[in-house]
């Protein structure tokens, strides 16, 4: 069972960028995972409480594919690393 908070978006969501999303809505769902994964540049990142630093636009698109995004691997970061 996963113990981490929910994913939470520091911005709603119709403040995303329509090129971004349109970029990555041509990957595939593994390369939008992959591209999220610890270590990568551009690694999911979030707040101890969930809330997203990194990663907004990936999420997104992983959620309207129907992807559980609350169980993928992240850095945590305190509020004043972000």
């Amino acid at each position: 069972m996963n113990s981490r908070p929910p994913l939470l978006p520091l911005h709603p969501d119709h403040l995303l960028s329509r090129p971004k999303l349109a970029a990555f809505e041509r990957l595939s769902t593994e390369a939008l995972k992959e591209s999220l994964a610890l270590g990568k540049e551009g690694c999911l990142k979030a707040r101890p409480d969930g809330t997203m630093l990194d990663g907004h636009h990936r999420v997104y698109v992983l959620r309207k594919r129907g992807v559980n995004v609350d169980e993928l691997p992240r850095e945590i970061l305190a509020r004043d690393e972000g």
